[in-house]
């Protein structure tokens, strides 16, 4: 059984560690991650069809703590405990039932704004909103969040609220000005659906791989050329539960102006956002031409994806990957294609 202390309105924890309101997904799971051995029997409860209809709940069976996170922002709400005998408060009362919440009522209150404590030095995107040219995606504008001081618009004494573009060409080193470091660099491997390009034995083994920046705490990945090393590919997270990626980006919260192919609908354009579903997206684009490509990750050739496979659709310079249940679990963007060249939904991996 845990020994805990809990922060009226704030939190709940100990020493060692602290669930506080407003705490996004990633931090809670990692700190049951680090503490396996003592937080044991851990459940991640869920809405399988409908992940935005139910809250998202972290169930420490064996010491009586539900950790309920918004469906939409991920952030931790009031949550609730149970059957903890040592649960301490301020006071020194003991209880046997109780919630932590911020706020006048338990029945009105949601989902606090992401503490400062929490930031830990990384940055966080607010928005994102996907730029375009006439053609198709041109970049992104990011509205980004970071603790401290320096120059930007202050939300208060120490958040720090600002704007970044990226765009499609831009180098390695604009990207680095714009958004800073990333969290980890990838290399490719040999592309796996060569097989599908005309005259697949015919291809020159490339010496060096295109590689990609992770921003997990912007929900963005960037791809680099390996011989420019300009920008060619965005791919944005929408980090829903029942993908095989989940909790490895921050959700992303986009919003992407899509032009309609409808009749009599010339020059309008729609927004898709993180939470808009396939068959909508759909009515407004039309069907995609080609078949999509089905995607099933795994860890390694022999393993299993216990979450099954994705569907791969491309439209408009953009391939939208669809989950089972039609949210989609990521959308990618790339730039105008070369002289000569044709995009391909196979171009995914």
């Amino acid at each position: 059984m845990l020994d805990l202390e809990v922060v009226p309105e704030r939190s709940l924890g100990n020493e060692q560690w602290e669930f506080t309101l407003g705490m996004p997904l990633a931090q809670a799971v990692a700190i049951l991650q680090k503490h396996c051995r003592i937080i044991k029997n851990v459940q991640v409860l869920y809405s399988e069809q409908s992940p935005l209809s139910h809250d998202l709940i972290l169930n420490l069976t064996q010491d009586g703590i539900k950790l309920l996170f918004d469906a939409f922002n991920q952030r931790l709400k009031p949550n609730f405990a149970h059957g903890l005998a040592s649960l301490q408060i301020p006071h020194g009362a003991t209880v046997k039932r109780m919630y932590i919440y911020s706020g006048n009522s338990l029945q009105d209150t949601k989902a606090p704004i992401m503490p400062l404590s929490c930031f830990l030095g990384n940055v966080y995107a607010e928005s994102v909103d996907v730029l375009r040219d006439g053609t198709g995606p041109a970049g992104l504008r990011l509205r980004l969040l970071a603790a401290g001081c320096g120059p930007g618009l202050l939300a208060d004494a120490k958040m720090r609220v600002f704007e970044r573009s990226v765009y499609f060409g831009d180098s390695c080193q604009d990207v680095l000005s714009m958004l800073g470091s990333p969290h980890k660099v990838f290399y490719k491997s040999e592309d796996k659906m060569k097989i599908h390009s005309p005259s697949p034995h015919k291809q020159v083994p490339s010496k060096c791989n295109d590689y990609f920046f992770n921003y997990f705490t912007l929900g963005v990945d960037i791809l680099f050329d390996a011989n420019t090393h300009k920008v060619k590919k965005f791919v944005l997270h929408t980090n829903y539960p029942g993908h095989y990626n989940f909790n490895i980006y921050h959700r992303c919260e986009f919003k992407i102006p899509l032009a309609i192919k409808k009749e009599n609908a010339d020059g309008q354009t729609e927004t898709c956002t993180t939470y808009s579903k396939w068959d909508n997206i759909q009515e407004l684009l039309g069907h995609p031409v080609e078949k999509p490509v089905v995607l099933h990750r795994s860890s390694s050739p022999n393993n299993t994806n216990p979450f099954g496979s994705t569907f791969c659709f491309g439209l408009q310079r953009m391939i939208f990957e669809v989950m089972q249940n039609n949210h989609i679990a990521s959308v990618t963007l790339y730039g105008p294609p070369r002289p000569g060249s044709h995009l391909r939904t196979a171009e995914l991996s």
